[in-house]
């Protein structure tokens, strides 16, 4: 058989490395399709003129494109076979990634967990990856839920890595060179520095947009992301395509400029849930939570630690669960992260 059905649930074993096949070279095109499907509108990955009056040499690529690139690569291997993505920690930036660097993903499996309907397993995996001088730009732990190929296959050891609450702002790289000492406040289009949060504001980014089969279906494409679940409609019982939980995450980062425009660059993901699943005809709008405020050594240079929170129908401010402890219907995705802004 010369085919390849992927990974299911008892193929995987704790310790195991997996190489992940096809490197990508990335581009200006990349950015220009990132820009046309999301409202994205940072400064930073806007302009090379804004980039280097912040001390870097051009404008990177979008700090989404080399996660969405990075997390594409792993999916023939870890989730092609996937019920749901469901979560990230540990998540860090390690340097920009240019227009003409090429990436490629290697993933080692640190947890399992068979489910207690016997049919479907939780895989922990941790995701580096590299551009072409071996170097990194990118780490990150993420968790999957897999079927498996046989019911009756025995459950492995369950092994569930002990994972940080969120990073230490210490844990955090800032780009070399990265300097907003002369930061230009115009032409990122809002005057907010890092001392004009407070812990615990929320932001209600206010703009929604909803999302369209064929714009969902582009993305997940243009990230060489394979699984199932985003392309066959007959994958799931009720004839859909689940959406692509990047393609949410781009989205509510993208809204967030409205309240968030100096958050240039994204440091790190503390946690992430796809607390429920979205749909085509779905509208995304997106508030955040201010968790804590860092100093880094970097001239101009703070971190904010946000929460960034994706919600479909249900769009109540600060409200994340109901009375029973889970998500509320509307909440869609539930982010933890840090930023790099002046102060």
């Amino acid at each position: 058989m010369k085919t390849n059905e992927g990974r299911f649930f008892e193929d995987y074993a704790v310790g195991q490395v997996i190489a992940h096949a096809v490197p990508r070279t990335v581009g200006a095109g990349e950015r220009a399709l990132y820009h046309a499907l999301y409202p994205a509108r940072h400064a930073l990955y806007s302009a090379d003129t804004f980039a280097q009056g912040c001390g870097l040499a051009a404008s990177p690529l979008d700090d989404l494109i080399a996660f969405h690139t990075v997390f594409g690569k792993t999916v023939p291997d870890i989730s092609l076979n996937a019920v749901a993505n469901l979560g990230y920690a540990e998540g860090r930036f390690l340097q920009p990634v240019w227009p003409g660097d090429t990436l490629r993903s290697t993933s080692e499996v640190i947890g399992l967990k068979q489910n207690s309907n016997g049919k479907t397993g939780v895989v922990w995996v941790r995701t580096r990856g590299e551009n072409q001088r071996g170097q990194a730009v990118l780490d990150y732990i993420r968790w999957v839920m897999v079927r498996k190929r046989d019911a009756d296959a025995p459950a492995p050891e369950t092994v569930v890595p002990e994972l940080k609450p969120a990073l230490a702002a210490e844990d955090l790289v800032v780009p070399a060179g990265l300097d907003f000492s002369t930061y230009d406040f115009t032409a990122a289009g809002e005057p907010h520095r890092g001392g004009d949060y407070a812990v615990g504001e929320i932001i209600d980014h206010v703009d929604g947009v909803t999302v369209e089969e064929a714009e969902h279906m582009m993305a997940t494409r243009l990230w060489q992301n394979t699984a199932k679940v985003h392309f066959d409609a007959t994958n799931r019982e009720d004839g859909r395509r689940l959406i692509y939980g990047g393609h949410v995450i781009s989205l509510a980062r993208a809204l967030s400029f409205n309240g968030l425009a100096n958050a240039q660059m994204i440091a790190g993901i503390n946690a992430g849930a796809h607390a429920n699943p979205c749909f085509a005809g779905t509208t995304v709008r997106a508030w955040s939570e201010v968790l804590d405020k860092a100093e880094t050594t970097a001239p101009g240079v703070g971190a904010l630690r946000l929460r960034l929170v994706a919600t479909g129908a249900d769009h109540a401010l600060g409200e994340l669960r109901g009375e029973d402890g889970k998500y509320r219907p509307g909440i869609l995705l539930d982010l933890d992260y840090w930023a790099l802004l002046p102060v």
